[in-house]
């Protein structure tokens, strides 16, 4: 794509050395699986769990539990090519990559603290976050600052050698799980609001922190509350400055969305495979507006995968997360949206009394998962919030606009 003069050349193809660690981990996964292996989603929730964390542990003994990271801190220290290929033949084999709260530690504050931490950090955080010792969870949106994430209210006063938190977290995934929590608080009232926000390292058993569970429309409560009551952690446990948090945001926010580009593609197209089936079983594939529909999600699917090869790409050629990742977050979560209406098309009446195994699965369900009424019904009640977490596409628009295209920026509602 054209941007400043240059030309971003995407090649689909992967280099012979790339196969040949494919070879490797396929290996790695034929020796360490279970015999008959079908994928994660078609065992039951606890099974699952339990699974999960057997499974974690053997990431860990081989160093791809965090793949990118240097050596010295417990990470595999793999190429960035390398890192794509593992994330590729570990989602078509139906393994996770990590544990419930790995998502938060690993990809998101753990790669942050790489980027923005200091030697001491990344030595005391880093190896334990491998471990399983601190399991992390993000204290970013509020109740009054979702989409306007800049406008937080939570609040931290350094009092001698701690700061004290004050205030309320919403949307805080698997925080029932979590030990540690990175919190954007305001540390400067009287500055402007992108400018006196800090990025903190807080410990979540102690006094002061609350958790509270939110139960979703699947009947799950993954997502929680938390409050902060003159809850405290040491001074140091500041990530990039104080009053410099909003520059450390982004960058965990681009992590949080850039890393989808190499599995999100293989995903998607997996689950619309199985709705293939499905239309196909149930006599749905018959009527000429059902194909229709699906040939409109097929082709939505392939411009995924370039999208995810114009991203992974860039990140090949050692550039950074950033604002152009907003636009693969939004192309996904809406197109999912119109993919699982379908589904729930397809199955008709059945999708009014579902039966079967619930999906645990944030996007499509998990590699295994049967083919039924359940898996659709509840992956299509996740999917409504898919344009609302990680930032809502109203959000999304507004970054790929003014950040990505140069647009002038939205106008502020007058007082």
């Amino acid at each position: 794509m054209p941007r400043g003069g240059s030309l971003l050349v995407v090649d689909p193809r992967y280099p012979a050395e790339a196969e040949a660690y494919r070879d490797k981990i396929r290996a790695f996964l034929g020796e360490h699986l279970p015999a008959g292996w079908k994928g994660v989603g078609a065992l039951e929730h606890q099974a699952a769990l339990h699974f999960t964390e057997e499974w974690r542990a053997t990431l860990y003994d081989h160093g791809l539990l965090a793949a990118s990271w240097p050596r010295q801190y417990g990470g595999g220290g793999l190429s960035p090519l390398e890192q794509v290929v593992v994330a590729e033949e570990f989602y078509r084999a139906g393994v996770p990559t990590g544990g419930p709260n790995d998502t938060f530690g690993i990809q998101m504050v753990g790669n942050t603290i790489l980027q923005w931490g200091t030697d001491e950090q990344k030595q005391h955080f880093l190896p334990r976050i491998l471990s399983g010792e601190d399991r992390w969870c993000q204290g970013y949106s509020e109740p009054g600052a979702g989409s306007d994430l800049a406008s937080l209210a939570t609040r931290a006063v350094l009092d001698g050698d701690e700061w004290v938190i004050d205030g309320q977290k919403t949307w805080t995934s698997v925080a029932q799980l979590a030990n540690w929590i990175f919190v954007l608080a305001r540390t400067n009232p009287d500055a402007p609001k992108h400018k006196g926000i800090t990025f903190l390292l807080v410990p979540m058993d102690q006094p002061g922190v609350e958790v509270r569970p939110i139960r979703m429309m699947t009947g799950r409560s993954e997502f929680n509350e938390t409050f902060f009551a003159g809850a405290r952690t040491p001074k140091e446990n500041v990530i990039g400055g104080v009053n410099a948090g909003w520059a450390v945001a982004m960058t965990l926010l681009g992590y949080e969305r850039g890393e989808a580009a190499a599995t999100f593609p293989i995903m998607f197209r997996g689950e619309l495979d199985r709705l293939f089936d499905l239309a196909r079983q149930n006599g749905a594939a018959a009527d000429p507006l059902i194909r229709q529909r699906l040939a409109w999600c097929y082709a939505k699917v392939e411009i995924m995968r370039y999208l995810g090869m114009r991203t992974l790409t860039k990140f090949l050629a050692g550039a950074q997360p950033g604002p152009g990742e907003s636009t693969f977050k939004l192309y996904w979560s809406e197109y999912h949206q119109v993919l699982t209406d379908l589904a729930v098309d397809i199955l008709g009446a059945a999708a009014l009394t579902p039966t079967g195994r619930t999906s645990s699965g944030f996007q499509a369900d998990d590699v295994g998962a049967p083919n039924d009424s359940g898996s659709w019904t509840s992956t299509f009640l996740m999917s409504r919030a898919g344009t609302i977490y990680a930032g809502t596409s109203q959000v999304q628009r507004n970054i790929i606009g003014e950040m990505v295209l140069g647009l002038p920026k939205e106008p502020a509602a007058s007082t």
